[in-house]
């Protein structure tokens, strides 16, 4: 296994645990509560990142398909184009500024913790299943198209990273959630 497959594997873990961590020993009420009007709760941080990291796995699929059909074989190490590494950085938290996403949706309403984050870990272990196939490929040349958008095409390797990234950034945004005056309590009607 090369360097580039073992730190993504690492990093996933690392969310994973984070994931569990975030919401251990909460109820149902805390884990969807919310720190004030259109603030997300821990629960519609996590479903999102549930949904969207599900939604980009076949695209995933496709690139390391289409990458070993074409033979296109490294053992790294790696290195991303300025591009790669400014749509990385930008998901990096804390954020930046505020991002709208067009996965809106995906955040939900309310959602019950025992359904959500045994998802969570499932999803990063698809991830990591990924990962796992797409060792020995030149991560740097097989290009990977966002099924959220499709003008955003990234490199196998550098689109991996960005989704961690964005895990990252909502796993920071539910850390947040979780540690804001008041957390749990009824907010005024």
């Amino acid at each position: 296994m090369n360097a580039a497959t073992q730190s993504l594997l690492d990093q996933i873990e690392a969310t994973k645990q984070a994931g569990a961590t975030i919401a251990a020993g909460l109820s149902d009420a805390q884990f969807n509560w919310q720190p004030g009007e259109g603030r997300w709760s821990i629960a519609q941080c996590l479903n999102h990142l549930n949904v969207g990291d599900t939604l980009v796995l076949p695209a995933f699929d496709r690139a390391i398909a289409a990458g070993r059909a074409a033979g296109k074989m490294s053992a790294g190490p790696f290195r991303y184009g300025w591009f790669s590494r400014l749509m990385i950085s930008q998901m990096e938290p804390p954020p930046k500024w505020r991002m709208k996403t067009p996965l809106k949706k995906s955040a939900g309403t309310t959602h019950r913790l025992a359904d959500v984050v045994p998802e969570f870990a499932r999803v990063r272990d698809q991830l990591a299943e990924r990962v796992h196939q797409s060792d020995g490929l030149d991560l740097p040349r097989i290009r990977t198209i966002s099924p959220v958008n499709r003008l955003i095409r990234l490199p196998l390797g550098a689109y991996f990273e960005f989704i961690l990234a964005h895990d990252r950034r909502h796993l920071w945004q539910a850390r947040q959630v979780r540690n804001a005056s008041g957390f749990g309590a009824p907010r005024p009607a």
